[in-house]
């Protein structure tokens, strides 16, 4: 009955010689994977606002500096992230560059905090773009947590069809939103020269304010740099891209730096020339847009597109989430479900895991996740600091050509990305210490998961030192609950398996039946041994298993197999299993975990 539903929503699966047509081109590549960081343009600069405003709305023209120290910071992330693709062109990002260069730990920590982030990024995205959503019509307001679950279960869904379908729905709205901003900041600049702006609406650059310190500036600065949140994912995804993989995946993500340092530089700007301060009803965004256009359509334009990129945005995390786990599983930290392809040729395991995780997020936090956002934007630097940092070990290690060059790139990124990770700790702290909860949680997890895979792999591998012991025979044990068809069959399976021995087991609950059961079978299978057993307690279960035990031992010794062999007939209607097998099902699980007894299960298809 699932099957239709299945393929309606997901569609036909995909040959895996079809895997090549599943690559993204640069065009859509840079609306799914650029999401995040794009987004971030709606409330990165207003995080820079909401810091100032707390010495005087004087302090607004630090944003000018601030925006350019953020610039400074999405240089140098933009030109390492290349060097990054280039150096490693099979994907994994700052996990892989942290494992190879800094040690298992390192890589560990930037991967854990990458997996976290992306669930963050989910839930944050989609509760972000529900508010935008609810807050334009209040009615909703109450159904904000159904409202956002509806949109991960479509874009879970989405994804789940593939990346190339997903991303040729998504990349209209996150062009479109690029376009509306684009026309805005035009707009705005263009007010500006022709004077139609006001020039006393904000306080000249380099006004002396009152109040003002450095703490509060590296404060505003690592709240702004939150806008470089997502910057991180191509470097993850290189696998999808079209080849050649590594240049086109440079390309997209020069491509992506360029526009988020326009839309930023210029939501800053006008920002600062209009005089705007942070409200908690009205975003800067749309206080912009307002001045800009007044309430008219563009106004509504752009507030629908913003508030659908905030919710696209979570697209970000299910292209890269998938990839990373990839690499994680690969290295055995986490299962290896997560390698596995769909029938859509996308990691489903991942895209799945991913979409309950950031559900269960938006139930517990009821969709405020607005307290998650320090935690998101950590969890980011964390990783970006490592990358970098490994990136440094890695030039001076190996010396290429030109690596002195690369080295003061990856330097000055590694520098700055520490400096604002521990801005965020001392600034924030109330707010991001879970972060030293969880990355050690995280990295606990890995390692027993990597030592559980060493311990089975170990214990499956086949050496000289420990041959297997032969099986001389083979003792077949059948559990009978009457003389029926179903019965039948199995014993004549259990007979043609050419066995030393086969015992029928019946459990009676009274000493009358027993007796009784016992002429039947004499009468029907003279040449079967049975074996009655009395159960005090009316279980079935705990005298069965009790005889296994004993056979099982007895054979053990003259190196004989014990092989239990149920009987079970299956009804024609799939909603009938309900009603049947109950206890098959309770002998197969007890038995299951039992040493070296072998469970067979004989079916008998019922016909109407």
């Amino acid at each position: 009955m699932m099957y239709p539903v299945k393929r309606l929503l997901i569609g036909r699966p995909l040959k895996s010689t079809e895997l090549g047509e599943q690559k993204l081109s640069k065009t859509k590549a840079l609306a799914i994977l650029s999401s995040d960081a794009l987004s971030s343009v709606a409330y990165g600069p207003e995080q820079i606002l909401i810091v100032l405003i707390t010495i005087s709305a004087a302090a607004f023209w630090y944003s000018i500096p601030i925006a350019i120290g953020v610039l400074v910071l999405l240089t140098a992330l933009i030109l390492s992230y290349r060097q990054i693709i280039f150096a490693y062109p099979h994907g994994g990002g700052a996990y892989v560059v942290s494992k190879n260069n800094l040690g298992v730990n390192s890589g560990l920590i930037a991967g854990g905090s990458l997996l976290v982030d992306y669930i963050l990024t989910v839930a944050v995205s989609v509760s972000a773009g529900t508010d935008a959503i609810t807050s334009a019509f209040p009615a909703l307001h109450t159904h904000n947590v159904l409202i956002a679950i509806i949109f991960v279960i479509l874009l879970t869904i989405l994804n789940l069809r593939g990346v190339t379908e997903s991303a040729s729905v998504l990349a209209y709205p996150v062009y479109l939103f690029v376009l509306t901003l684009l026309i805005l900041i035009g707009v705005g600049l263009f007010n500006i020269a022709t004077g139609v702006v006001p020039s006393n609406l904000h306080t000249p650059i380099g006004t002396p304010v009152a109040g003002i310190s450095l703490f509060l500036l590296l404060k505003a600065f690592a709240s702004g740099s939150s806008a470089l949140t997502g910057v991180e994912a191509i470097s993850n995804a290189i696998p999808n891209f079209k080849e050649p993989a590594p240049k086109n995946a440079a390309k997209t993500l020069t491509f992506m730096g360029g526009l988020l340092a326009v839309l930023f530089s210029g939501i800053i700007f006008l920002s600062y020339y209009y005089g705007i301060a942070p409200s908690e009803k009205v975003t800067v965004v749309s206080q912009i847009a307002e001045e800009t256009f007044g309430r008219n359509f563009m106004y509504f334009i752009i507030q629908g597109t913003t508030a659908l990129i905030l919710i696209l945005a979570a697209n970000t995390g299910y292209t890269a989430f998938p990839l990373l786990a990839v690499n994680l599983a690969k290295d055995k930290f986490i299962p290896r479900m997560f390698t596995i392809r769909g029938d859509r040729l996308g990691y489903s395991n991942g895209i799945i895991f991913l979409a309950i995780s950031s559900i269960l997020l938006i139930i517990v936090f009821e969709g405020k996740t607005e307290h998650l956002i320090p935690l998101y934007a950590v969890g980011v630097f964390i990783p970006f600091t490592l990358s970098q940092t490994g990136m440094v070990v890695k030039w001076v290690r190996e010396k290429p050509k030109d690596w002195v060059r690369k080295l003061s790139i990856n330097a000055l990124g590694a520098l700055i990305c520490f400096i604002v990770t521990w801005m965020f700790f001392i600034t924030k702290f109330t707010q991001v210490w879970p972060v030293l909860v969880f990355i050690p949680a995280i990295m606990f997890i890995f390692h027993r998961i990597k030592n559980h895979y060493e311990a089975v792999g170990s214990q499956l591998r086949i050496t000289e030192d420990h041959p297997a012991v032969a099986i001389e025979g083979n003792v077949i044990i059948v559990p009978v609950a009457g003389i029926t068809r179903v019965v039948e069959n199995s014993l004549n399976y259990a007979k043609s398996l050419s066995a030393n021995q086969i015992i029928a087991v019946y459990v009676a609950f009274e000493r009358e039946d027993e007796k009784k059961f016992e002429e039947k079978w004499n009468k029907w299978q003279p040449d079967v041994r049975l074996v009655t057993l009395h159960s005090q307690y009316r279980s079935i279960i705990q005298p069965l298993t009790k005889f296994v035990d004993i056979v099982q031992h007895k054979a053990s010794e003259a190196n004989y197999g014990v092989t239990v062999i149920i009987p079970q007939f299956l009804p024609k209607k799939g909603w009938q299993h309900i009603l049947h097998n109950q206890s098959s099902i309770l002998i197969r699980a007890f038995l299951l975990f039992r040493r070296d007894v072998i469970i067979t299960t004989v079916p008998y298809h019922l016909k109407k």
